[in-house]
């Protein structure tokens, strides 16, 4: 393929289908392996009184089991606040927090061990909704504030206000690879890890913090994750920490492969929410006032709450300017497990609520909730700074407004739907339209950094390391495409290695959508070093002939697996050659590359500052069809058009836009996670929690990027890709309201949730009849 093409074949196209593709539980095993069993607590909240492991350590093929008691270093796996323990000591706080740790010679030894474990608890009650965690103090930390204008005093001028509660739910991530680690223990104190994690850097400090060793003792290599979601970002240490005191102790390799069921039990969710809001708006659906309380449940401990509902509140806008805005965000602690990271990171739980609350102003003004959301979109010349003072620079919300609304046939189809709902009694349709403007990078400045490492052989072939991980995005991909477009060779002559923390130091997580961002602008640095020197060389051989025009740096091109003068083309050497010249003149075909987002800052104590590098835009049009006898639905349509800038491959951004946006459905409708009160997950498994299957996605789906839309000063001109589609999902939840909202004659202002289940559905569609009586 010519290195200046812009597609090459996403890895999932040459080895996943195939069944070539190596994940960690794939790995050939050493002989001496041994299984590990993490033992976790059957109660949300209660003291520990005592155990016993001697009947446990008796069977026959247990090798040793751990308590806190067997930690040599540090008894601590908090990611950002030392508050959550490898293993519980003398109190558990949720169903799930693991207790002791089992290696034996096979899964079903450690079973029989762990069944003669003897630990005696006293249970305490549990705290397992926010509202209770809320009526306790259970605040976990400072409230994240943000102020622009004067709220209190625009609602009290304002023509119209609205008040109400939105609940957002929780969310599984559901990757097909569940959390899994293979610790293999080396010469003296080192520790080779294997781990399928987002953020290979922080395992290796978790796993050095709690065997007592310093960094440099551990390894922590990913080649890719069986999917991730956020969900690996920090609680994949886990497992990773718990195989290496295994292995530590035994002295032998060891892997947890956690069973599905206790993945879902033993894991953190995306964020449950209670927000209640006040808007004020005038006739014309102006947006004059919003005040917004958002309440998030944290879990048992903190893990990235705190950065969390900071992005939550920074997204509290949705993409419109509010003159008059206060929100404010608490998050609270809960007996349940620590919820973490998920694609979208609470932005999609702020922006819900703004776009609900625009959904009712629309019913109660009795017009169309587009018409009000094209009407308050940040503007291009004014109207266009956030509520934390960031400029909404390369605003792209009119054009795709103006590109969807032609392409969906919005305003006829519109018309189509009203006249369906009037003929039909069982069966009603609704359409709509929701935007998206997200923020890209971490809100937490100094992680917006990248390192790479670039090596070139003899024969012209090239290694690409780089500190982001690939989980099924496309990641790696795309580093080898824009490793080949910057050398100038076709991509096959290039490999993108795994990721290994003994090659990239320091690295961030990949998340935040910008592990091309960031990651692509590292290799690029570190080709573009290796570049200079081989320039120096060429131009030396160039110049060997005196022409009396002779060659200059600027005027060199790499292309086509040749370096040239671009005004002397003849001019010329293979690739191959100039590296094999490079190397005889001793001079080095290894660099590293490094990347730090520029002009990143914000000020946590005022809710000022500059937080995102840019920000990606987006648009759906989704157009459902809902059973009111049985609440089921159907969605008949979605047109999507997303900004991803200049595409560094368009096949792998759609397949992302796509992806996000499914998964964002299933958020939307189907994913309803239950726990009882005494914090016991009522639905861990396949065939109780309902992700999106094949019937979930829309029968006619048209997804479009953005043309003619590129982004300076990123690699490429590209844009992330990765989460700002999910929250293109609220046009098919808001489309389900809408068609609700039609049994009524959208006369009723509909009792809604997120997810809108079946039993959502119908509950509302029984208050609308009711209400109608």
């Amino acid at each position: 393929m010519n290195a200046n093409e812009n597609q090459i074949y996403h890895d999932s196209a040459i080895k996943h289908v195939s069944g070539k593709s190596v994940y960690i539980n794939d790995m050939n095993a050493p002989s001496d392996m041994l299984h590990g069993k993490v033992v976790y607590s059957p109660y949300a909240h209660a003291k520990i009184l005592s155990f016993n492991l001697e009947k446990a350590l008796q069977v026959k093929g247990v090798h040793g089991i751990l308590s806190y008691k067997d930690i040599p270093g540090a008894n601590q796996m908090g990611p950002v606040f030392h508050d959550e323990p490898c293993l519980a000591e003398n109190i558990v706080n949720f169903i799930g927090q693991a207790v002791f740790l089992i290696a034996a010679e096979s899964k079903e030894i450690a079973a029989k061990a762990e069944k003669l474990i003897e630990i005696e608890y006293e249970p305490l009650i549990p705290i397992t909704t926010i509202e209770e965690a809320i009526a306790n103090n259970q605040l976990l930390s400072v409230p994240r504030i943000i102020n622009r204008g004067n709220a209190n005093d625009a609602m009290q001028k304002a023509k119209h206000v609205l008040k109400g509660i939105l609940k957002t739910g929780a969310q599984e991530h559901w990757y097909l690879e569940t959390q899994t680690s293979l610790c293999i223990p080396d010469e003296m104190n080192e520790m080779m890890v294997y781990s399928s994690t987002q953020n290979p850097n922080e395992t290796q400090a978790i796993v050095a913090e709690v065997l007592g060793i310093p960094r440099n003792e551990v390894i922590v290599e990913i080649r890719r994750m069986g999917g991730a979601f956020g969900g690996k970002e920090t609680q994949g240490n886990h497992t990773a920490a718990w195989a290496a005191l295994l292995a530590n102790y035994t002295k032998r390799p060891v892997k947890i492969h956690l069973f599905r069921d206790d993945d879902q039990v033993m894991t953190g969710k995306r964020h449950r929410f209670i927000s209640d809001y006040e808007i004020g708006f005038d006739d014309e659906g102006m947006i004059t006032a919003y005040k917004v309380n958002l309440n998030a449940d944290a879990g048992a401990t903190a893990d990235l709450s705190m950065a969390i509902l900071e992005r939550a509140v920074l997204h509290a806008d949705g993409s419109y300017f509010i003159p008059d805005i206060s929100v404010i965000g608490k998050a609270w602690k809960t007996n349940l497990p620590s919820n973490t990271a998920f694609r979208g990171f609470g932005g999609p739980q702020g922006i819900a609520v703004i776009e609900n609350a625009i959904d009712r102003m629309a019913r109660f003004l009795k017009k169309d909730a587009t018409e009000i959301r094209f009407r308050n979109f940040y503007g291009i010349t004014d109207r266009n700074t956030t509520h934390y003072e960031e400029e909404v620079e390369n605003n792209r919300l009119f054009t795709i407004f103006e590109q969807i609304i032609q392409s969906s046939d919005y305003h006829k189809r519109k018309k189509e739907i009203a006249e369906f709902n009037s003929k039909n009694e069982f069966y009603k349709k609704g359409m709509a339209l929701t935007p998206v403007k997200f923020g890209i990078s971490f809100t937490t400045a100094f992680l917006n950094q990248a390192g790479a490492l670039v090596n070139i052989y003899q024969d012209g072939t090239v290694l690409v390391n780089h500190g982001g991980t690939e989980m099924g995005q496309g990641l790696h991909t795309k580093m080898q495409q824009i490793a080949a477009l910057e050398l100038g060779i076709s991509h096959e002559y290039i490999k993108v290695n795994a990721t290994n923390t003994s090659k990239v130091p320091n690295a961030s997580a990949t998340a935040a959508s910008s592990g091309s961002d960031m990651n692509g602008m590292a290799v690029k640095n570190a080709i573009d070093i290796i570049k200079l020197r081989l320039i120096e060389i060429a131009i030396d051989e160039f110049n060997k002939k005196k022409h009396p025009n002779p060659s200059n740096a600027e005027d060199i091109v790499f292309h086509n697996n040749f370096i040239f003068d671009k005004l002397h083309p003849d001019r010329i050497l293979p690739f191959k050659e100039l590296v094999m010249m490079a190397y005889l003149q001793q001079k080095s075909l290894s660099s590293t590359g490094y990347y730090k987002t520029p002009n990143i800052h914000y000020n946590r104590d005022t809710g000022k500052g500059h937080p995102f590098h840019y920000y990606g835009f987006g648009m759906a049009v989704s157009e459902i069809q809902v059973d009111v006898l049985t609440g089921n639905h159907k969605i008949l349509r979605t047109d999507i058009l997303h900004d991803t800038g200049k595409s560094i491959n368009e096949a792998i951004d759609i397949g992302q836009v796509e992806g996000g946006f499914i998964q964002g459905v299933g958020w939307c409708t189907t994913e309803d996670i239950k726990w009882d009160t005494n914090g016991k997950l009522l639905n861990h498994s396949p065939d109780t929690y309902k992700i999106p299957t094949v019937q979930d996605i829309p029968a006619d789906f048209r997804t479009t990027l953005l043309k003619d839309a590129p982004n300076y000063n990123t690699i490429r001109q590209s844009k992330a890709v990765g989460e700002p589609p999910l929250m293109l999902a609220f046009s098919v939840w808001l489309a389900i309201k809408d068609a609700i909202s039609a049994v009524g004659n959208h006369e009723i202002e509909p009792d809604f949730s997120l997810p809108a289940t079946n039993e959502v559905i119908l509950k509302s569609i029984e208050k609308i009849k009711l209400s109608g009586k």
